[in-house]
């Protein structure tokens, strides 16, 4: 690789759950979940903070049993521009939370004192797009 090549180094900086919410009175022992994911982020050009919000709900029949809302924070070293973060942050930044988003959900459920709810481990590569477009810039911190 070229000396001239520099790569956007990003990290994780944190994520907490902000909002969580259980509704178990359809829950039956075989019951299939439609799982659905929506990510949205903010990216603070004067910091190099990316802000993912991360939702993730598991419904039946439509009616939400468990919806989980994931605040998280990524930092960039170099990057002050929306158009210089590279396409494969996207993807890589929900790989990232999703192993937390996944366990939480199999915690909290467990602790209801059902059997835990897991979600399967997923390629979520193709939510990246979806982020993209809801991204919006922030100047201010």
């Amino acid at each position: 690789m070229s000396q001239d090549i520099k790569r956007a180094a990003f990290s994780l900086r944190g994520y907490r759950f902000d909002k969580v919410s259980l509704d178990l009175a359809s829950l039956k022992q075989d019951s299939v979940f439609d799982l659905d994911f929506k990510p949205s982020g903010v990216f603070h050009q004067e910091t190099g903070v990316f802000k993912l919000t991360f939702l993730f709900s598991a419904k039946i029949a439509n009616v939400d049993v468990v919806s989980v809302n994931c605040q998280s924070e990524f930092m960039f070293e170099d990057v002050r521009r929306l158009e210089d973060i590279p396409d494969y942050f996207y993807a890589n930044s929900i790989a990232i939370l999703f192993p937390y988003v996944r366990a939480f959900v199999s915690t909290v459920s467990l602790q209801a004192n059902i059997p835990p709810i897991i979600i399967p481990t997923l390629n979520l590569s193709p939510l990246k797009d979806y982020l993209k477009v809801n991204t919006e810039v922030s100047n201010g911190k």
